[in-house]
């Protein structure tokens, strides 16, 4: 049996007719009824998570990995808000969230009644639809309530996936199931267009062809958005740089050899195009905006302008699987010769920075943890490694060899593992693997607090104590406060939470004791989540790094004669 509430009802039939499966709920009384709906629905399955703010990323690691839209349903009040930082998450990583808040009816909005706020914009420009549904009491309401569903689901992939926000008021009695079968609700489909091929061909493209030093850039970029077969195409004629992902011989530890050749003239491109959201490394960012005499091109799902090199020339409205076909049916002809040289640079450049990172063996800190773990991964089958911010996203970027989930579009430490945690929902039996800082993790410490949980988790906690990336920001050491308020210290522990939470734990804190935990992290058996916590100085992480990089501030004279 379903909700009395009409409005509920057409949502809910509508929810599934868009190809919704899976939701994220939350407790409270206003919202049950389309709780109870979403749990009624033999074609949604639901997840229960208490913390909002920890829903939220559930919902948007599960829509990373399915790639459709995920709800995640809250009750009237604050609770809405404490979605906010998933949202804005989700709009940047262009991620198909569906919110679903329960409300007040209008009439006791500011009239000091409980859970009570002005809800229906709450979220602002960080989803592309906002729609209010009315409690349908005649025939035009119905219309008008399922208008507006089909508009705010229909949005979630109109101009680029997004979220969206389904504001549902809701009057007594809250608790009537009475209605037998959802009703058959109108659905109103949505066709994009395919990008423009004519600009394609006619200028990005005809600049590509002419272009000696070609060069495409991904940023943050799923691997189910690019076509293997035409990336490699391109990869034949220009250098491609992934900064989480391998392509052909280009993309690998990038940031080095930027570290290495400055601003060289011979290793800068006069073409770029740049897909994906954001990148990881500040020194590449600031090498784009150094460039001179480039043609720049952006690929946007939504034709929106992101213009990250500060000198961008022109933006390509499409997917970037659509694109990249596109483009290389256009420049099929190009002659690989003429960009030979370029190409083979770059392919040494990046091979010796690859046999830098390989060969230098740094001593217990959190870099050699991540780069220990990141050898055996080499060996171990894991698709889903989802890395926190600050830190660790920087060491994976220095080590990794496979694609990083990570949350890039708003850089924040909040919701890094409920992200991960959410992945780990809809992945079946495969392991997900989650590396963070401490902080990150003591912020998101709920994502442990729910009933979904099984053993395919891995955590690896890097604890030293305080923000470890404060040590590294130039200047702030001569500031008292820097330890204490900025990179706020601590000496807290994940073994209770653990333990509260019915995780496996273990603990290292030496060379030995790290190396022993991943080889058992990555490779027990468990039926429940597993977390490693590796404990690490600050001041022995911060020598170790800028170690690493003084070596190849050495060889960088000795290495641009063979470059």
């Amino acid at each position: 049996m379903y909700s009395s509430k009409e409005n509920v009802n057409i949502l809910t039939s509508l929810l599934v007719a868009h190809g919704v499966r899976y939701a994220v709920v939350c407790p409270g009384s206003r919202n049950s009824a389309i709780v109870h709906n979403l749990n009624e629905c033999p074609e949604i399955e639901c997840y229960p998570v208490t913390d909002e703010r920890s829903a939220g990323f559930y919902a948007l690691g599960m829509a990373q990995v399915i790639h459709r839209p995920v709800a995640v349903c809250v009750t009237s009040g604050t609770a809405l808000l404490n979605l906010a930082p998933a949202v804005a998450e989700a709009y940047y990583q262009h991620m198909p969230l569906v919110v679903i808040s329960a409300d007040r009816p209008a009439q006791w909005i500011d009239q000091l009644d409980g859970q009570t706020l002005p809800q229906a914009d709450a979220l602002g420009r960080f989803v592309k639809k906002a729609v209010n549904l009315p409690e349908v009491d005649n025939d035009e309401m119905h219309w008008y309530c399922n208008r507006l569903v089909n508009e705010a689901l229909n949005e979630t992939r109109h101009h680029g996936c997004g979220p969206v926000h389904i504001n549902v008021p809701i009057s007594e009695p809250l608790f009537e199931y009475t209605v037998e079968e959802l009703p058959q609700e109108r659905m109103i489909h949505l066709l994009t267009p395919r990008c423009n091929q004519s600009l394609i061909s006619l200028e990005c493209a005809s600049q590509f062809a002419a272009a000696k030093k070609p060069m495409v850039v991904i940023g943050q970029l799923s691997t189910e958005d690019l076509i293997p077969q035409e990336l490699f195409m391109l990869s034949q004629c220009a250098v491609v740089v992934h900064e989480s992902l391998s392509v052909g011989k280009g993309g690998t530890n990038f940031d080095e050899v930027i570290h290495v050749l400055g601003d060289n003239p011979a290793y800068q491109p006069d073409f770029v195009l740049y897909l994906g959201d954001t990148l990881v490394s500040k020194r590449f960012k600031k090498w784009l905006r150094g460039l001179n005499d480039v043609h720049i091109w952006a690929v946007t799902e939504d034709g929106s302008i992101h213009d990250t090199s500060m000198q961008l020339y022109g933006v390509i409205e499409g997917s970037p699987a659509e694109v990249i076909e596109d483009l290389v049916n256009a420049i099929k002809f190009k002659a690989i010769s003429s960009t030979a040289t370029f190409k083979a640079r770059w392919d040494q450049a990046t091979r010796l920075a690859a046999y830098r990172a390989m060969k230098f063996q740094p001593e217990y800190s959190q870099m050699a943890a991540v780069k220990y773990l990141e050898d055996k991964l080499g060996k171990a089958i894991y698709r889903y490694i989802h890395y926190g911010n600050s830190s660790p996203i920087r060491l994976a970027n220095l080590f990794a060899k496979h694609y990083v989930f990570c949350n890039r579009g708003v850089n924040g430490i909040d919701g890094s593992l409920s992200t991960a945690a959410g992945c780990s929902i809809v992945t079946g039996d495969e392991k997900v693997l989650c590396v963070l800082g401490d902080l990150s993790f003591f912020y998101d410490q709920n994502a442990l607090w729910n009933q979904n949980l099984n053993g395919n988790l891995r955590i690896v906690v890097l604890n030293n104590g305080k923000g470890g990336i404060f040590n590294l920001l130039k200047g702030l050491e001569n500031s008292p406060v820097r330890d204490k308020f900025v990179a706020a210290e601590h000496q807290t522990t994940a073994q209770g939470i653990c333990k509260q939470n019915n995780v496996r734990y273990m603990k290292a804190t030496n060379m030995e004791e790290m190396q022993q935990g991943i080889d058992s992290l990555l490779n027990k058996k468990s039926t429940r989540p597993v977390l490693l916590e590796i404990f690490t100085d600050a001041a022995e992480d911060e020598r170790v790094i800028k170690t690493y990089y003084q070596i190849l501030k050495n060889e960088k004279l000795a290495n641009d004669q063979k470059l």
